[in-house]
């Protein structure tokens, strides 16, 4: 049995959390996996063993969305169903959703792995006119990448050279996503852009790219098991932004979380790929992933609370606050308290535990893949360092980590990255 680990801070004093098992169990050649959640009080140490002729041409693109495509059919996906319960019918909490989505994306390379043996990439289809601009605009993605995220960028480039360039394509489509609601132009989106935008999505998984950028990742998704909703599941994190500045509980804030940052880990597992050695199921490696999107996203709200709150956005649980003995007109006031420091060092300790939790499942990914993964870990996670060190002052103060500590991350991340998986933890049965 694999174990994955969920889990919610309640608003109580004895904070709680979800605890999911997910079950793989081999029947011949079948993966049959099911799934339970049980209740732990927070008392109580957690663990987790867990997941040329005529020459084609696109139109001109930048990192600026055109939203001249005109929209066209999608693809509906089933919607998550309700689940029962001894009170009766109730809704899924916000991580039982998410991990079904996990278990959704598992299943898709598991069935490829059972129907091949191995997951290999698919080999380029060339027609023609059409390499050249495909090698041009994986370029173009890898420009983009080495310009905005030049310590991942740098990872990257010991990944095989398929791998690589489909990693800048997505990092770009989600860079271009990100910017349609915190761009420059984010004034003048509205959610029939945000539409526009996910039928564009449809059509380049359909084969359909509108722009050079377009087309890489259209191409990225053809040749990986790549499914489309994690990538749908983070443009409705940016309708979340345009519609909703305040976050009753974390359970709201989890599934926020993981629509702008936790789908980023589902994107990547299948392209980044699983060490062959490994024995964890590969629902725990795509646990582990979402974990680290999920503590990256939360580092990011402590790192801008001030920022977020001179544009009207508290990312931060009101219930929590509340608890604590605090509110928004004391997050506005910016001023360091006893009370806030308090409730800072427990906002830090939930997002070191995503943290550790990401780290389970970094080691089982391929070799050549685990460099930008620590790195990117590594970094964001000395952020929270940085926080306490400016005495939890995150209104006036940024937190950000050196050049020097940079630097200094990148032998540390590329030796982690030689470890290899260990059968001690995320075991396949």
């Amino acid at each position: 049995m694999s174990v994955a680990l969920l889990w919610v801070v309640s608003p109580n004093s004895q904070l709680s959390r979800y605890v999911g098992y997910v079950d793989s169990v081999r029947d011949g050649n079948r993966l049959i996996e099911s799934s339970r959640f049980l209740y732990r009080d927070r008392s109580s140490m957690f663990s987790c063993r867990p997941k040329k002729g005529r020459k084609q041409k696109w139109n001109s693109c930048s990192l600026d969305t055109d939203f001249r495509h005109p929209c066209l059919g999608g693809i509906n996906l089933p919607e998550i169903s309700m689940v029962a319960s001894t009170a009766g019918e109730m809704a899924l909490s916000s991580e039982e959703k998410v991990y079904n989505v996990v278990l959704k994306q598992a299943a898709l390379v598991n069935r490829q792995l059972m129907s091949s043996g191995e997951l290999d990439v698919k080999p380029d289809i060339v027609l023609p006119g059409t390499l050249s601009l495909l090698s041009e605009a994986y370029d173009r993605c890898g420009e983009v990448c080495a310009e905005y995220a030049k310590t991942f960028y740098l990872g990257t480039l010991l990944m095989t050279p398929e791998r690589r360039r489909a990693i800048w394509a997505i990092y770009v489509w989600c860079r271009r996503t990100d910017e349609l609601v915190d761009g420059p132009n984010a004034s003048h989106i509205t959610p029939t852009a945000l539409d526009r935008w996910e039928s564009r999505l449809e059509d380049l998984f359909q084969g359909r790219p509108f722009d050079m950028l377009d087309a890489a990742l259209s191409d990225t998704v053809a040749k990986f098991p790549v499914d489309i909703q994690p990538f749908r599941d983070m443009i409705e994190g940016m309708r979340m932004d345009l519609k909703k500045s305040r976050y009753k509980t974390f359970d709201e804030l989890y599934l926020y979380c993981y629509y702008v940052a936790g789908t980023v880990g589902l994107m990547s597992v299948p392209v980044m790929g699983i060490a062959p050695e490994s024995q964890a199921t590969t629902e725990s490696v795509y646990n582990a992933a979402l974990a680290l999107g999920i503590a990256n996203q939360l580092t990011n709200i402590l790192r801008d609370v001030g920022e977020d709150a001179r544009r009207g956005r508290v990312y931060l649980p009101e219930d929590e606050l509340a608890q604590a003995g605090l509110s928004d007109e004391d997050i506005l006031a910016g001023k360091v308290t006893e009370k806030w420091r308090n409730f800072m060092k427990n906002q830090i300790k939930r997002a070191r535990m995503f943290f550790d939790e990401a780290e389970k499942g970094v080691t089982e990914l391929s070799e050549a893949s685990r460099w930008p993964v620590w790195a990117s870990l590594l970094l964001y996670r000395q952020i929270l360092d940085e926080i306490e060190a400016n005495d939890y002052n995150n209104f006036t103060r940024r937190a950000y980590v050196s050049k020097v500590k940079k630097i200094a991350a990148l032998p540390i991340s590329y030796a982690k990255s030689l470890i290899r998986p260990s059968r001690k933890s995320l075991s396949r049965v």
